[in-house]
Formats: C-alpha cells, sequence, structure tokens
C-alpha cells in the first residue's frame, strides 16, 4: 500500500538532495511514498539532465586548497558562468570535494564525484566538470587563492610556513613561468629582495610547486 505524502516526508527529501519541494513531491508520489525509491529516480534524472548539458562549454569555475598535517590538496571545478561559480550550492559542492580528497584521495573522490555532482547540475541549470586536482606532500606547506580563480601549494625544505605561504602569494601574483625565473623575480612585498634571497635568508629550498588557474 502508498505510503501518504506528507510535508515531513517531503522536507526530509529536500533537506537530503536540496532539490526543489516540487520536483521532491513528484518523486515521491511517482516512488508511492518510498524515499529509497524516489532517491533512485532523482539521481536518475539528474543523471539524464547533465548528459544532456554535458556539451556545454564550462569556461568559468573556481579553486579551492585545503591542508591537513602534511598534505594539501587543490581542486578546480568549472561551470559555464562567474554567477554560478559564486553560488552558494557550487561553493559547497567544490567544498566537499576538495574534503574527500583531502581525506580518503584524489581516486576516491573522482569516483563518487558524479553522483555529488548531477544534483547542482540540476539546481543550477548548468554544466560542471571537474577540472585539474593535485596533491602535495611535505612538511612546509603553504597555499595562496586569489578571488577563488587562481590557486598555489608550495613546499620547502626549510623555512615556514608563512614564508611558504608568501612565496605562494607571490606566485600567484606574478605568474612565474618556471623555478629559475621565480628565484630571480623581486619579491613583491619587498622589491629590494629577490625570491632566491628571501629564501636563502631562511635556508630554505622549494621542492615542489602546483598550482591552477581557472
Amino acid at each position: 500500500m502508498p505510503s501518504p505524502i506528507t510535508t515531513e516526508l517531503v522536507k526530509e527529501l529536500r533537506d537530503t538532495t536540496g532539490i526543489s519541494v516540487m520536483q521532491c513531491k513528484r518523486a515521491l508520489e511517482e516512488a508511492e511514498g518510498d524515499i529509497k525509491k524516489a532517491l533512485a529516480i532523482l539521481k536518475k534524472i539528474s543523471s539524464d539532465i547533465a548528459l544532456k548539458k554535458g556539451n556545454r562549454e564550462v569556461k568559468d569555475g573556481a579553486v579551492m586548497i585545503k591542508t591537513t598535517g602534511k598534505k594539501s590538496v587543490l581542486v578546480s571545478l568549472h561551470c559555464e558562468t562567474d554567477f554560478v561559480s559564486r553560488n552558494e550550492d557550487f561553493t559547497s559542492l567544490l567544498s566537499s570535494l576538495t574534503d574527500i580528497a583531502l581525506l580518503k584521495g584524489i581516486e576516491k573522490m573522482k569516483e563518487g564525484a558524479r553522483d555529488i555532482i548531477n544534483p547542482i547540475i540540476q539546481k543550477t541549470g548548468e554544466n560542471i566538470e571537474l577540472g585539474d586536482i593535485y596533491e602535495v606532500e611535505g612538511d612546509i606547506l603553504g597555499n595562496y587563492v586569489h578571488n577563488n580563480k587562481s590557486g598555489v601549494i608550495v613546499s620547502l625544505a626549510g623555512g615556514n610556513v608563512e614564508l611558504a605561504k608568501d612565496v605562494a602569494m607571490h606566485i600567484t601574483a606574478m605568474q612565474p613561468e618556471n623555478i629559475p625565473e621565480l628565484l630571480d623575480q623581486p619579491f613583491i612585498k619587498n622589491p629590494d629582495q629577490t625570491i632566491g634571497k628571501l629564501l636563502g635568508s631562511f635556508d630554505a629550498k622549494i621542492k615542489e610547486v602546483k598550482r591552477y588557474s581557472i
């Protein structure tokens, strides 16, 4: 016997999926009040919508970096417009993907990414695609993100986290092509000192740099 479609049931499905009340109600009606079946229906709808939008070009997006212990990850997520890139649902999606990549690994995140991206495609009406993803490990890590559009992770041998952050900020602003060019550039906070001399004053060296810009 079908379960009654109560306001509480619709709200539960809405809270779980973030999809509109009307869509949740229709899914529950089709599923005869079975919330598990309704979730499966909404998942298929989201997948179908994502498939239709899959060929649309994603020119905008955002970058996020998170760090725990001796590991940092940079995740980029692309969408069609700047408006959606600043949308709360899009930002929350990017944060969730970054958390998964940081705690469970990039490959694990990629495996389940589509299931959490598709509902946001359905909500925003735009195509959304994962961009580049990087992981950096090291004892001294610093990062900098500018306007959610450009991000840099720097790993140092020697020095400290603040120094690594300063170098990451400099790279974001000055966009050196390679490490030798970076070392010869005047430090953006103190043009009288090159990045190479700045690092030397801390007896530090660059181990690795990862960066991405939308």
